[in-house]
């Protein structure tokens, strides 16, 4: 069976207020799993919504399978991918269960809804709020409901895209931590891709293959999620980042302060990063022009063409500049 693709293709648009976003160029296999990283109104969302189809692209494509997003029937297209945005308001009180069992509305008649919805409410740690009005729930408590629907939705789907915008934000560390783990396992026993809008580095770091990095409304990187990126995330960020490991030989970040009163300035290095591939692994970087004053997202030295590997030794930081 081949392997599902989703593919941006020079993907643009042009939102009120006159921001332009794109051009987007990525390609994302089912069974991957990328975090999309960038400072607040970069542009996160913005793609994430290209690749759902909620906003169409004006300029380039977006296909899936090589069919373009548009010519998609809406039911064929809810039976491949879900998507979970940032806010997930419900107009009136209804029952948790009514709202998980919305993910399988495309699916009617559908006998096996009350089982999946149940099996999904569990995946997400909400089982015990079954029964509950969801406007009654904490903001936490929501989040888990609304994932529930999501993976509901792509439960018994052919392999797709599962697309969430930062769906772990209302949520106690320790769960944050579960549920990534519970979703990377939902996706990889299905073969579904997993597209996460995040601001948490050291989740990105932890629990993805590859990192796509956005800043001022354009496209910067395509990196493996592994030391190597470190350097790119100072100059994205404007910080200094210390590397260490965790047990599993996973990288995070710890956030160094600068001298008290005086600022510091990340300074790329001069290496270059180039060679755009959507491959799993990270067999290509992805790199952009110039971004807000940084020449593309260098200092990431030896990264094109590299395999990925988790235990990579770290690369050079970027150079600090206190100013």
């Amino acid at each position: 069976m081949p392997v599902p693709t989703l593919l941006l293709q020079q993907a643009g648009v042009s939102l009120p207020g006159g921001r332009h976003f794109g051009p987007f160029d990525g390609l994302v296999r089912g069974g991957e799993t990328v975090a999309v990283l960038g400072p607040s109104g970069a542009g996160k969302s913005t793609l994430l919504r290209l690749m759902a189809g909620e906003l169409s692209a004006q300029t380039g494509q977006v296909l899936i399978d090589g069919r373009p997003l548009v010519d998609w029937p809406r039911a064929a297209l809810a039976s491949r991918r879900a998507v979970l945005p940032q806010s997930h308001g419900v107009a009136f009180g209804m029952p948790v269960q009514l709202v998980v069992a919305l993910g399988r509305i495309a699916r009617e008649p559908d006998p096996t809804q009350p089982q999946v919805v149940a099996e999904a409410l569990a995946q997400a740690q909400a089982a015990h709020l079954a029964g509950r009005r969801f406007d009654t729930l904490s903001g936490g408590e929501q989040a888990r409901v609304m994932l529930a629907r999501v993976l509901a939705q792509l439960w018994d789907s052919p392999p797709g895209w599962l697309l969430v915008d930062e769906p772990l934000a209302a949520l106690d560390p320790g769960l944050q931590l579960e549920l990534t783990a519970a979703l990377g396992n939902f996706c990889a026993e299905r073969g579904h891709a997993l597209v996460a809008v995040l601001h948490d580095l050291n989740l990105a770091l932890g629990a993805f293959d590859r990192l796509w990095l956005v800043q001022a409304g354009q496209w910067v990187a395509d990196l493996p999620a592994d030391a190597r990126a470190v350097p790119a995330l100072e100059t994205l960020f404007g910080v200094r980042l210390q590397c260490v490991h965790d047990t599993d030989g996973r990288p995070q970040v710890l956030l160094q302060r600068p001298p008290r009163g005086r600022g510091t300035k990340v300074v790329a290095g001069d290496a270059e990063v180039s060679g755009v591939s959507g491959s799993s692994g990270g067999a290509g970087v992805s790199g952009a022009s110039s971004v807000a004053g940084v020449a593309g997202v260098a200092g990431v030295a030896g990264v094109a063409g590299v395999s990925g590997s988790m235990a990579a030794p770290a690369a050079d930081h970027a150079l600090a500049r206190t100013a």
